[in-house]
């Protein structure tokens, strides 16, 4: 994937996050009378919030680290191995950042 590309693309997932981020931080329960019944249903909801946004949050960091490494040339290359990543996994996750072999290793020993 051609520089231009990459950055449209990580553009594009950014500007997807930011709005996403802004939806999940809003309380669409404020304000509203709910019973005691109803109090488990939203401690869940208030639950699944937080963790979307944390989600949510993660993936951006990785999305703006991904433009930094972009505009250091660093695009590309696997953090471990300096070796390249394959067009394929950047095509499937432009933030990636290790290639298949480093990222697999990564995650076995996590």
């Amino acid at each position: 994937m051609n520089a231009a590309t990459a950055r449209m693309r990580l553009e594009s997932m950014l500007a997807e996050l930011d709005r996403s981020i802004d939806v999940l931080r809003r309380d669409p329960l404020a304000g509203q009378d709910r019973s005691a019944a109803d109090a488990g249903s939203v401690l869940t909801d208030a639950d699944r919030n937080r963790a979307m946004l944390e989600v949510a949050t993660r993936h951006r960091r990785s999305v703006l680290e991904a433009l930094r490494r972009l505009d250091e040339g660093l695009y590309g290359l696997c953090a471990d191995c300096g070796g390249p990543v394959p067009e394929g996994r950047l095509e499937a996750r432009p933030e990636a950042v290790r290639c298949v072999r480093c990222q697999s290793e990564r995650e076995r020993r996590h």
